[in-house]
């Protein structure tokens, strides 16, 4: 298995990586602090001084259509990027207990102190994603909004750079060794590399440096986070005993 276009997308918008906002009929674009709710719903805390907060501002008492446009940034060298997301709705400012409550979900992502000043300082909106597309290798798709919603973010993606950098600073020979074994390499190749990790397995690099070729190791089943994906590498990444068959 694989993650979906959907899931690809929920974890673009999560909030681990910067994000971009249009608005529509405003110059643009903005920078913005976002996350994603439990639902998928995007937050915004904005700045009440800013070009974003005017622009959202200038509709009144609408709601502005608006677009978060998300780009990944690839955790290690050599690492294939996961592509673009944007996902649009309609921006609504919130106040109230309906603040407090998206507070409550922008911390449980981003846990800012600037929290504490949503009414002063900040503003938060909340929009439902109305469409959402991911961009990749020039090509574009459209995911289906349900898809969307029921989709949940790759609970590795937040930890993906270090737990690469950790694999290779601390666990390199005995991975290239069990990466070897299961692509089938010779021990002459260029020693193989995992350059992405995600809830489903691994992305690995292997052959010439300048032209490496690229095989997917997927995990028995998905994985519910780091502490999974610590207890399934345990047998292949300690050192060898007597009582380790993977050596």
């Amino acid at each position: 298995m694989r993650p979906s276009p959907a899931e690809i997308v929920r974890t673009l918008v999560a909030g681990q990586l910067p994000g971009l906002v249009h608005v529509a009929h405003h110059p643009g674009p903005h920078h913005a602090r976002h996350v994603t709710d439990p639902a998928g719903r995007v937050l915004l805390l904005v700045p009440v001084v800013s070009d974003l907060a005017v622009a959202l501002r200038a509709a009144g008492d609408s709601e502005p259509a608006a677009v978060l446009d998300v780009l990944d940034l690839p955790p290690a060298a050599g690492a294939p990027p996961l592509g673009r997301a944007w996902v649009s709705g309609w921006a609504r400012h919130l106040t109230g207990a309906e603040a407090r409550a998206a507070a409550v979900d922008f911390a449980g992502v981003d846990p800012t102190a600037d929290l504490l000043d949503v009414g002063t300082r900040f503003r938060l909106f909340r929009f439902e994603v109305a469409e959402a597309r991911w961009e990749r290798a020039g090509s574009v798709h459209r995911v289906d909004r349900a898809a969307y919603a029921r989709a949940e973010p790759d609970p590795l993606h937040p930890v993906e750079a270090a737990l690469l950098a950790e694999l290779a600073r601390h666990h390199s020979d005995r991975l290239s060794r069990y990466l070897r074994r299961q692509l089938g390499l010779v021990d002459t190749a260029p020693a193989p590399r995992a350059v992405r990790i995600d809830r489903y397995g691994l992305l690995v690099a292997h052959g010439p440096p300048r032209a490496p070729r690229r095989g997917r190791l997927t995990f028995p089943r998905p994985l519910t986070g780091v502490a999974d994906l610590t207890r399934l590498l345990h047998p292949i990444l300690r050192p060898c005993g007597r009582a380790c068959r993977h050596c």
